[in-house]
């Protein structure tokens, strides 16, 4: 049998299988249990967080023949064939390819006719802010007053560019992108059933990686298993990504908290050995920080457990936390400047030289009840 890759394998077949959206899956579920089901769906959000899965599963709730509060059987025969794409009544339009009015027209004139295996006509429209102004324009009348047989489901990454007046005739839901813990937890349950060894810090550094999507990580979690040669370790993972190991970033605010400007130097240099991406290095810096932050204000705040807990506490005993907000603010301006640089290296160097060169006043390394001297204003006279 064929290879399947893994965000096809396990791509969600029922409610109760997506990963978060909760908020979407509830309000789903509840409608289709009290049956105030409504003409016309907009799914919005960004790409990868399950626009299409929740829209075949919601064209299966329609039709099943054994829904149970709201959710599909996944047994009947309207279900094995929607899994397989063998359903009539259910027609996917993908409106990045099937954009013009005439293509549109052929949808609203087969709506008029009878589903011919479930109570439903489905249509599943993607990425429909891509459908021309005349094509929205055909499609008006029908989301106002359908058939009672029809429903519409549409998905776009782009809301703002869909016609208010389509907005209107449809119930909109928005599906937010998922969190770190949210897609590495998925990923640890999908390598457990694959029967793949892994790091589970490796699993955290896709899920940053992933930026919200499940489908991106994975995606990035089959190169990972094919990098590894049938394993993850965090590794590889991290050259894959070119992602920096986190103890450049420990020594280099260790050095730049002891003003130790040759030590600064060399991690810099080091990290440029390594061929990795100073603009994720900067994304490394600016989290490492924020951990730190957080730990400063609330030491108990990872019950959990962080990698490298002992040094993070370290640091945030060590450093001042006007320090850190510094070296905070130092890191994101040097996210905007890094596009205006020569080049990555020189745009990090000059941040890690920023970092050195500035202080705050209220540092740790100041007497809090000192006195500033020489501040007042000299008498012209």
């Amino acid at each position: 049998m064929a290879y399947q890759v893994l965000a096809r394998k396990w791509r969600p077949r029922r409610f109760a299988d997506l990963v978060g959206q909760t908020h979407v899956v509830g309000a789903l579920r509840n409608a289709l249990q009290q049956g105030r089901l409504h003409h016309a769906y907009l799914l919005t959000g960004t790409r990868g967080v399950g626009k299409t899965t929740i829209a075949r599963i919601l064209a299966k709730s329609f039709n099943c023949e054994h829904t149970c509060e709201g959710e599909p059987c996944g047994e009947c025969s309207v279900c094995t064939q929607i899994d397989s794409g063998r359903f009539v009544d259910l027609l996917e339009i993908d409106a990045a390819s099937n954009t013009g009015i005439d293509n549109i027209r052929e949808v609203l004139e087969n709506a008029q006719y009878a589903p011919t295996a479930g109570r439903y006509k489905v249509y599943i429209i993607d990425e429909v802010h891509m459908l021309s102004k005349s094509a929205f324009n055909a499609m008006l009348k029908t989301l106002e007053e359908p058939p009672e047989h029809v429903k519409f489901i549409l998905a776009t990454t782009d809301p703002h560019k869909v016609p208010i007046t389509v907005l209107s005739r449809c119930l909109q839901f928005v599906l937010r992108n998922l969190t770190v813990e949210q897609v590495s937890g998925h990923l640890n349950y999908v390598l457990q059933q694959e029967n793949v060894p892994f790091e589970e810090g490796a699993l955290q550094l896709l899920g940053r990686a992933a930026n919200g999507s499940m489908r991106d990580a994975l995606s990035l979690l089959d190169q990972s298993i094919a990098l590894g040669s049938g394993s993850i370790t965090e590794e590889n993972v991290r050259q894959m990504l070119g992602v920096v190991d986190r103890r450049y970033l420990f020594d280099l605010i260790d050095a730049v908290a002891n003003q130790d400007n040759e030590t600064v130097w060399h991690s810099v240099r080091e990290m440029a050995a390594r061929s990795v991406g100073f603009a994720t290095v900067l994304d490394e810096l600016a989290v490492l920080l924020q951990e730190i932050a957080v730990l400063q204000v609330v030491p108990n705040a990872f019950q959990d457990g962080l990698p490298e807990s002992r040094e993070l506490h370290d640091l945030a005993q060590k450093l001042s936390a006007e320090e850190i907000q510094l070296y905070y603010q130092c890191v994101l301006r040097g996210k905007q400047d890094l596009p205006l640089a020569p080049d990555e290296y020189a745009g990090f160097l000059m941040t890690a030289l920023r970092m050195l060169s500035f202080a705050p006043l209220a540092s740790s390394r100041q007497n809090a009840q000192g006195h500033i001297e020489g501040t007042e204003l000299s008498d012209p006279k």
